[in-house]
């Protein structure tokens, strides 16, 4: 399950006070880190919107009005690379950014995205022949059912040990997974004493104890065979009885 949670900086609240960030940090079990990774991230992104610049001056023309945007580019992207938080808690895994606008002067959107861990199926490593050039790596989080790349992923670029943290967060799922199956053998074998000690409740003891039935056991069941007989000599009796006293008898 993805949730993602967004807000205009402008308009947001002073609901997160500082009690409610300590206990949110006492729950993190893993941090990601981004340090190292500006410079790189940086270079990537400029190289990246260099090169569709170009594509689109010989198309349109309109490259030339994102050459000249390039530098406030940077500067977006760099106060949004150093909001960037990721890091894994007992439930999920949560990424928090803060998007500055296209021009810093008309705010920020605040981002969170929550992954809850039971959804998730994967964590994959990605670099791309650019990425790859400048040292960055992707992570992506797959999500439960998603076949194929989408929104419902949440892909993050440029940490600096993605390795580390992906080790980390599938651990902690395999403990989890490895906890309840433990917990699913335990009833499992709970279940099956139980239905082993009502079928022995429900068992003759001579057939439990594994050996013939007692002399006190062959009389019981020569007694039930002397009544079944009773009962169909009886039967046999009214029958003739009810014969006998019809009209021409």
């Amino acid at each position: 399950m993805l949730v993602e949670i967004e807000s205009a900086e402008g308009l947001q609240k002073a609901e997160t006070s500082g009690g409610v960030e300590r206990e949110e940090e006492e729950k993190v079990l893993c941090m990601a880190s981004f340090e190292g990774m500006e410079d790189s991230f940086l270079r990537y992104q400029t190289a990246l919107w260099i090169l569709y610049s170009f594509v689109l001056i010989l198309a349109w023309g309109i490259g030339i009005l994102m050459l000249l945007y390039a530098p406030i580019r940077r500067y977006v992207l760099r106060r949004e690379f150093r909001s960037r938080k990721l890091y894994l808690t007992p439930d999920a895994i949560i990424y928090k950014v803060t998007k500055p606008a296209a021009f810093p002067f008309l705010g920020s959107l605040k981002k969170e995205t929550f992954v809850v861990l039971a959804s998730v199926s994967d964590i994959a490593i990605e670099q791309g022949y650019l990425q790859s050039f400048f040292g960055v790596y992707s992570l992506r989080i797959k999500n439960l059912g998603v076949q194929r790349p989408s929104n419902d992923h949440v892909q993050i670029l440029g940490l600096a040990n993605p390795r580390g943290f992906r080790t980390e967060v599938l651990t902690y799922l395999s403990r989890i997974k490895s906890g309840n199956f433990g917990r699913l053998k335990n009833q499992d074998k709970d279940d099956l004493l139980g239905n082993f000690s009502f079928r022995m409740s429900t068992t003759p003891k001579s057939e439990r104890m594994g050996r013939p039935p007692s002399g006190g056991d062959e009389i019981m069941l020569r007694l039930d065979e002397v009544g079944s007989s009773v009962k169909r000599v009886h039967s046999l009796i009214e029958r003739s009885a009810s014969e006998k006293t019809r009209p021409g008898f």
